[in-house]
């Protein structure tokens, strides 16, 4: 019986860490305003996953992609996508959004499963901003955040993996 109340007080210990800080749609309001959203799904072929790849630095867990094309008055706003990757043991999940041209325009914080001191804050996602894609490193000026490293990796791991799928997929 013991142990079950511990196993019991453990799990919900385990998940009071987790924050929810926006919606999916909340989200996209961000990125986009009031503008019209349009679902663009990307199914690559085996070259294009080998190149998106090479540009991302990581391997691909998914063949299908989606991005959240923001417009306003038919006129692409920008792209938007939003990627969860586990951290430590609990996943992180954020919105990339890039400019019409592909630049990296935002990161926003999703959600966070980790403890709380282990989240990057706004600051540091807002030095990413209009980086391009083969300066999306540590060994290039990006400074990592003591008590934050495996989260701060996550994050730029999603950030390349968005901005080659834009230049391999989308880019015209």
């Amino acid at each position: 019986m013991n142990k079950i109340i511990f196993l019991m007080l453990f799990s919900f210990a385990s998940i009071s860490h987790a924050q929810v800080f926006y919606s999916k749609t909340e989200a996209l309001e961000l990125a986009f305003g009031k503008s019209a959203v349009e679902n663009l799904s990307l199914f690559p072929d085996e070259a294009q996953t080998a190149k998106i790849q090479q540009l991302a630095k990581n391997k691909l867990e998914s063949g299908l992609f989606t991005f959240y094309v923001g417009k306003e008055n038919g006129k692409i706003v920008g792209y938007a996508a939003i990627e969860s990757e586990t951290v430590r043991t609990k996943p992180e999940t954020l919105m990339i959004v890039l400019t019409p041209e592909g630049e990296l325009r935002n990161v926003y914080m999703l959600a966070f499963h980790e403890p709380p001191e282990y989240m990057p804050p706004e600051r540091w996602f807002e030095l990413l901003n209009k980086r391009p894609l083969d300066e999306m490193d540590f060994s290039k000026g990006i400074d990592g955040i003591s008590g934050a490293t495996l989260s701060t990796r996550s994050a730029l791991n999603s950030v390349r993996k968005v901005m080659a799928i834009y230049q391999v997929m989308v880019k015209k």
